[in-house]
């Protein structure tokens, strides 16, 4: 921890606030805190010391939209994230933190541009009604993998949600529950590859304060901030962060 400077904690905390605002107000917005913590600290490391930080934006999303999940999608979705899940693991337990941090950022990228072809394409219902249970494994399996490596599984798993045409409160509850519950799935994993270490657990208890105060600021500004232009701001410093880290 003496080895971070003022500016490389003043990032983490940047991060840290993103995730609070992502978890209550802006599901997939974390891909930028992804971006910054692989960044400033370790690849490897970096997923499992932003994990504690979403499962306490976990808890707060849960404590505003618990109700509202969709139950009978989230076990569909539940053995092709297992599957993901796994791979990813097993990925992480062979890359080194080069290869983990430009992992990082081609998935940032891809999922980035994956969503913008979608959003343009004005109709992503036909993903999901036309493939049925081949799309459903596909984005279990991809939503598992690039939590798991990345934490990146937002953005995924938001496109299916979408694409499956949930109204508001079903997509936030069934987000809600659906990233609580592999986040904590996750932890036995980065315990066992040695990636959640002390430092890191210390490094959270600092960030988690950043984190409630994003959660404030994301239930302040939801109904008030132009959801397009703040969709535009998150997209370009993500492509930012993840060509620097393809780059570094």
């Amino acid at each position: 921890m003496t080895e971070l400077t003022i500016a490389a904690w003043t990032l983490l905390a940047i991060g840290a606030i993103v995730v609070g605002v992502s978890k209550t107000a802006l599901p997939g917005a974390a891909t930028l805190a992804v971006a910054i913590f692989a960044g400033v600290l370790p690849a490897r490391h970096s997923t499992a010391t932003l994990l504690v930080l979403l499962i306490v934006g976990d808890a707060l999303a849960l404590l505003l939209y618990r109700r509202h999940a969709d139950w009978a999608t989230l076990l569909k979705l539940a053995p092709a994230v297992a599957a993901g899940l796994v791979v990813g693991a097993a990925f992480l337990a062979f890359a080194d933190d080069t290869g983990v941090r430009k992992t990082i950022a081609v998935i940032l990228l891809v999922l980035v541009a994956f969503t913008l072809w979608l959003r343009r394409k004005g109709d992503a219902s036909a993903l999901v009604g036309g493939g049925g249970r081949a799309v459903r494994a596909g984005y279990g399996t991809l939503g598992g993998f690039t939590t798991m490596v990345a934490n990146a599984g937002g953005p995924v798993m938001s496109m299916y949600f979408l694409a499956a045409r949930f109204e508001v409160k079903a997509f936030l509850g069934t987000a809600a529950w659906f990233f609580a519950i592999v986040n904590i799935a996750k932890l036995p994993f980065a315990i066992g590859l040695g990636l959640l270490t002390p430092q890191s657990l210390l490094i959270d208890l600092l960030l988690v304060p950043a984190v409630l105060i994003g959660a404030l600021i994301g239930r302040l500004i939801a109904d008030r901030i132009n959801q397009a232009v703040f969709e535009r701001i998150v997209f370009t410093l993500t492509i930012v962060a993840a060509l620097g880290l393809l780059f570094i």
